[in-house]
């Protein structure tokens, strides 16, 4: 077990903190394994009827996966390959699963940021998910940032939104709050950051199995708190400039639109990875027809490509590393980007009895 894994049980509910606040909770291969062993053991625990995920800080569920040890290990061997690498991709889509489909209720606290790997992790099933929102979440899927692709599931949860919202938040990677996510289907209530500390203690005098509906009960006064929801008054927009058939297209789509709300879009997309947006286009049509088990194993592929190209490893030296702010994109531009590029990404990198997540269902 390692330090920024906290584990206890109180009144038949188990309860995970996550305690690495410098690092807002950014996953580790450690963590994923502490995790995936504290999961697997109340699985089968009789004292634990649900799950709770919280944070010891109130900046950051969790932050994503710690993209600083992608770039050390991804540079430890030709060609991006380390076998820690592999090991932490296979072990966090596992949890990744292992979460979505918990027989028991899985409850997420999403206060603060919660990105990327944040979202894997917080990401329940509609069978046992219950996602919890305040003012202070910041949410996002922003891997085409760093040149990565929306993974973690994110090729099943973004593909499943409503409309093109999954898209505009794939391939712009930009961050909404609590009134979006909620609206996206991607949080389920409300509850303002004053009332967390009321939501503890319903917690801990809370049998589990009670929890689901006591915690519904006590955030549905708060519902209308949250706020309006832009991306449902620019719905319209979004579904018609990200349903066009390509990046391309939509970018230019988004160009013939004055409107702030298209401009912002606009200038994130500029500045991401012109080759892994459109592998994210293309990774959100497939996984609209895939389930949860074949978008990660997809994903699963995706990354190894994706290091082996080295668009990542040049993402995460500009932005984190050397944080230049200048990434030296491969291809630099759209134009440059051929479906040949894209295709190489989805061709298979194991014969499917040798895949590492063959066993998920």
């Amino acid at each position: 077990m390692t330090d920024h894994v906290l584990t206890r049980i109180a009144n038949r509910t188990g309860i995970i903190t996550l305690d690495r606040p410098k690092a807002l909770n950014s996953l580790s291969l450690e963590m994923v394994r502490a995790l995936t062993d504290v999961l697997r053991a109340w699985e089968h625990d009789g004292q634990v009827e649900a799950v709770v995920l919280t944070s010891s800080s109130e900046k950051a569920l969790c932050a994503g996966g710690d993209i600083r040890f992608f770039h050390e290990v991804g540079h430890a061997s030709p060609m991006g390959g380390s076998a820690l690498l592999e090991d932490f991709f296979t072990e966090e889509y596992a949890l990744n699963h292992l979460i979505h489909f918990y027989p028991k209720p899985y409850i997420a606290i999403m206060d603060g940021v919660v990105m990327g790997g944040g979202m894997g992790i917080a990401q329940g099933g509609p069978d046992c998910g219950l996602r919890i929102v305040t003012e202070r979440t910041k949410m996002a899927m922003p891997e085409v940032n760093i040149g990565l692709f929306p993974d973690v599931g994110g090729s099943h949860f973004l593909s499943h939104a409503p409309g093109q919202l999954g898209n505009y938040l794939g391939l712009t990677g930009l961050t909404i709050g609590a009134a979006d996510a909620l609206y996206i289907g991607l949080a389920d209530v409300f509850v303002p950051s004053a009332e967390l500390p009321d939501l503890q203690a319903l917690i801990a005098s809370t049998q589990g199995a009670g929890l689901p509906a006591a915690i519904r009960a006590f955030a549905a006064p708060f519902a209308a708190m949250a706020g309006a929801s832009e991306l449902q008054v620019r719905r319209k927009s979004i579904d018609a400039h990200f349903g066009a058939a390509s990046v391309a297209a939509i970018m230019g789509s988004l160009e013939g639109d004055a409107t702030p709300f298209a401009h912002k879009a606009l200038a994130a997309m500029r500045q991401r990875s012109p080759l892994l947006m459109c592998v994210t286009h293309e990774l959100l049509a497939r996984g609209a027809a895939l389930d949860v088990a074949d978008c990660l194993r997809m994903e699963r592929s995706l990354v190894r490509h994706n290091f082996e190209h080295g668009e990542v490893l040049e993402g995460i030296r500009a932005l984190v590393i050397d944080k230049d702010n200048a990434p030296q994109w491969n291809p630099p531009s759209l134009d440059q980007v051929t479906p040949g590029m894209v295709a190489r990404f989805f061709d298979p990198v194991w014969p499917e009895h040798a895949h590492p997540l063959r066993h998920l269902a």
